[in-house]
């Protein structure tokens, strides 16, 4: 692979397929006490109960929300995946792998958007404006740095090395892709810890890139579930 070295400050996230819709959580709620005449729900509007999913949702019944699939493929640096597999009730996950293929030379760079300076002490302290002198330090020193790796990741394999070895010299900024298999219980609880919302009843303070990523997930979830998604957000943004 001849490509120089490419930067980015976005995350990508594409819902790749699905089986996910607020009638999945109503039959699976009344199946309790309407057995197999439940899968009716299947062909009823589900505005008609939304107050049920209100309901599910406010007492904590949470296992309804799991009958449902979701697929979505990202593209983030590798600190943000090495976070993201903390979560791993209700998730599947199916990565790149450096053993396998040879990487490509995209790394994370941050852009004016994101803070850069860390104020007060470890579980209270917030983020604030970088000057563009530190700005432009971190992007002049980032972009050097992951030159110089991908630079020596290249000359180790152009020697025979190889690639799950010579994959050592490159840095979490290095962006990789993975499929990640959820249900909106899971990503629910995803959402409540990995994103800032006016709305949560539990405060949580994430670092920025993971939460671009749970942002774009939840725009898609909230399109296939909406009945569910508004629930959610009205009754704190917690998992039930």
């Amino acid at each position: 692979m001849t490509d120089s070295p490419r930067f980015r400050s976005d995350m990508t996230v594409e819902l790749v397929k699905h089986s996910a819709a607020d009638t999945d959580v109503l039959w699976a709620a009344r199946v309790s006490t309407a057995g197999e005449q439940s899968l009716e729900e299947l062909e009823k509007d589900p505005q008609r109960s939304k107050g049920l999913i209100n309901y599910l949702m406010r007492d904590r019944h949470g296992s309804p929300f799991e009958h449902n699939s979701m697929t979505f493929f990202v593209s983030a640096p590798l600190f943000v995946f090495r976070e993201f597999h903390r979560h791993r009730v209700g998730w599947s996950y199916n990565e790149e792998s450096g053993r396998y293929r040879e990487l490509e030379p995209v790394f994370y760079v941050p852009d004016a958007s994101r803070k850069l300076v860390q104020q007060g002490r470890p579980g209270k302290y917030e983020f604030v404006e970088g000057s563009e002198k530190q700005l432009e330090v971190v992007q002049e020193q980032m972009t050097e740095s992951y030159r110089q790796s991908y630079a020596a990741y290249q000359e180790m394999l152009g020697a025979g090395v190889a690639r799950e070895v010579a994959r050592a010299t490159l840095p979490v900024g290095l962006y990789s892709s993975m499929y990640a298999t959820c249900n909106a219980r899971s990503l629910m609880h995803f959402l409540g810890l990995r994103t800032q919302h006016e709305l949560a009843r539990v405060p949580s303070f994430p670092q920025r890139e993971i939460e671009m990523v749970a942002e774009l997930m939840e725009a898609e979830w909230a399109k296939l579930m909406p009945l569910t998604h508004q629930a959610f957000n009205a009754n704190g943004r917690v998992a039930p």
